[in-house]
């Protein structure tokens, strides 16, 4: 230990006598020259150490107020040099004397080193709050992301972009240089204060600072401890804002802020995870169960309704996306209440979740709304396939939500509806929300088919189901819904829709359809031709009169019935007119021949567009569905 720690440049009397004793002993010479040695060390470090007391003349006033490890980075190491040797004299003088006068002047002096150091640790945390946040503390991997993505870019050439990149590179190198001699300094400071003893007053200084900092910056971010009392006491708008604002902190908290107070953490105190692991949990516990329990309180909201499940899931996923962050973060058995508060907030969104997800089907069965004038597309079919498109974007979420969640067949379904999904490819989520999705539609699918009845004309029913399918698909095609419900899925129900639609042109247009058949092939007489024309005006007038105001809202759908209806009606009509025209006329039969095919073509034209018909569903609608669901048609309750 004499010769490891420490050196001497003055001689020890005892080996510099021109006279030896012969009273002495060898040991008792050893133990003569160890304490000369021993004072000598607690001497020297006494000098510098009594250079930066705060508290006596023994150090110039500027010293007292200098910053030492700012501004005198080379006396700053010796201090911490005189702090070592002291604590190690001190070891050797306790196995000594322990009641020792030089013991109680080592012990003197290292108090005024520990205060010394307090203050230390104290004004480079204050001061330099900027270089130890967490986004200070990721610098380095961010500057060489940076950097990297800069060298690819093709256009480098420019010179005011290159001239702010460098401008940008050099900013984030000094402030990383700055951030890791800040963090040595603490450490250095950390090591000594808990190595000499003083690990309580170290600990004491650090948590009473960096908790400050934490909890402001949590304010800051709109964080606040609210009571489930004043939740319940908030009107939505209000509660809503406060989501929001705390959707948009949630990320910085726990990915900047705490997962960056850790890192700085365990690296000032990893000498000792006993230390490192209390302080973080006195630093971050606090805010990080606040933060936490805000979501739970939301899941209780006594006025939650169908609107509000877009809501709930954001909060739901935010805190599932950042999970895995938060299980490393709050990995020690100290901070398992925070762990224990983000599950118990999933666990509640997940059950109010449930519980919204059984209103909403309870609400499209119990819907008692009639079909809609002209066979259109039904507000229920739109209202239900928006809710569901926004559903799916949640796929993730909702599918650990549901994922032992049963169906709840609460009628008879019949068997030919349903028809189990087969995601597209092996990455989609799991077959669950699958099934689930496929189970919302076939409730709604099922609910139309009791308002098609409804309506008197077959035709007309058909044409409902049709139009209303093919919003169905359309809006699945169009969205995540196609990933999760599968292509087999869509290929099913758009056979259904041409199933429907080609019903639809079989009783709609029978009577010009069976005028059609194989007649274009048989000769007719006069009389037979003329009672033929009449027959066929009749039927086509009476499907024009009558489907005059029905309506096919999709264009793609509306043009390819026109089509269909013209390549049958018009060109079996045509062979007619070009035989029989002339033989009418001159048999004084001209009044007959009421349409030339150009004349159908343009009657077929007109159809479909409905009367008072709109596209975005403005036809007037008495729903005993929640007015909470209808909303969701068009401006859902969150952001998108």
């Amino acid at each position: 230990m004499r010769t490891g720690y420490f050196s001497s440049s003055r001689p020890s009397s005892p080996l510099h006598s021109s006279t030896t004793s012969t009273s002495n002993s060898p040991s008792h010479h050893t133990s003569t020259f160890s304490q000369s040695l021993m004072e000598d060390t607690i001497n020297d470090a006494g000098a510098t150490i009594k250079k930066w007391d705060l508290d006596t003349s023994s150090s110039t006033s500027f010293n007292r107020v200098a910053n030492l490890f700012r501004d005198f980075r080379e006396e700053a190491q010796k201090f911490l040099d005189a702090v070592n040797n002291l604590q190690h004299a001190m070891h050797f003088v306790i196995k000594e004397s322990s009641s020792s006068e030089l013991l109680v002047h080592a012990q003197n002096l290292m108090q005024i080193a520990m205060t010394r150091l307090q203050k230390e640790m104290y004004t480079i945390l204050s001061g330099n709050r900027y270089f130890l946040d967490s986004e200070t503390l990721s610098t380095r991997s961010s500057r060489r992301s940076t950097r990297s993505s800069v060298s690819d870019d093709e256009d480098h050439d420019d010179e005011i972009n290159e001239t702010t990149n460098n401008e940008v590179s050099t900013r984030a190198s000094e402030i990383e240089r700055v951030s890791e001699l800040v963090m040595a300094n603490i450490k250095a400071i950390a090591d000594c204060m808990i190595g000499a003893g003083y690990g309580k007053e170290c600990v004491k200084i650090y948590t009473l600072n960096r908790k400050s900092v934490i909890d402001e910056t949590l304010y800051y971010l709109g964080v606040q401890k609210l009571t489930s009392s004043q939740i319940q006491k908030m009107d939505w708008e209000m509660l809503e804002k406060k989501t929001k604002t705390w959707l948009n902190a949630v990320k910085i908290a726990v990915s900047t802020l705490l997962h960056g107070e850790k890192i700085l953490c365990d690296h000032v105190f990893s000498a000792s995870d006993t230390i490192r692991e209390t302080c973080f949990s006195e630093i971050a516990k606090e805010g990080a169960v606040t933060l936490f329990a805000f979501p739970e309180m939301v899941a209780k909201y006594k006025q939650l309704s169908l609107e509000k499940m877009f809501t709930v899931l954001d909060l739901y996923n935010s805190i599932s996306e950042l999970w895995d962050e938060i299980d490393f973060i709050f990995t020690s058995s100290s901070l398992a209440m925070v762990k224990s508060q983000a599950v118990s907030s999933l666990l509640k969104l997940g059950d109010a979740s449930r519980h919204m997800l059984l209103e909403f089907e309870s609400a499209i069965q119990k819907d008692s709304s009639k079909a809609t004038a002209g066979g259109g597309v039904h507000p229920l079919t739109r209202y239900v396939m928006n809710y569901l498109v926004f559903l799916s974007d949640y796929s993730d979420a909702f599918a650990e939500i549901i994922v032992d969640y049963p169906l709840s067949a609460q009628f008879p379904l019949p068997e030919s509806y349903f028809v189990s999904p087969s995601p597209a490819d092996d990455d989609s989520p799991s077959s669950a929300i699958s099934l689930r999705l496929a189970w919302l539609i076939l409730i709604l699918l099922c609910k139309l088919d009791g308002k098609a009845q409804h309506y008197k004309e077959v035709s007309l029913s058909y044409l409902f189901l049709a139009n209303n399918l093919n919003y169905v698909v359309l809006k699945v095609n169009k969205s995540n819904l196609k990933l999760l419900l599968g292509s087999d899925w869509l290929s099913k129900h758009i056979t259904k829709i041409k199933q429907y639609m080609s019903n639809y042109e079989r009783m709609g247009w029978n009577k010009v359809l069976t005028s059609l058949q194989g007649n274009s092939m048989v000769e007719m007489s006069l009389p037979e031709a003329r009672e033929w024309f009449i027959k066929f005006n009749s039927g086509f007038e009476e499907a024009y009169r009558m489907q005059s105001s029905w309506a096919i809202p999709d264009p793609k759908l509306r043009d390819e019935v026109k089509i269909s209806l013209a390549k049958k009606i018009i060109s079996g009509y045509r062979i007619f007119y070009k035989k029989y025209r002339e033989s009418m006329r001159s048999g004084g039969a001209k009044s007959v021949v009421r349409f030339a095919p150009d004349d159908l073509q343009n009657y077929l034209s007109d159809l479909f567009y409905g009367a008072g018909f709109s596209e975005h569903g403005t036809t007037s609608y008495n729903s005993s569905l929640p007015s909470s669901l209808i909303s969701t048609s068009s401006s859902p309750s969150h952001d998108r």
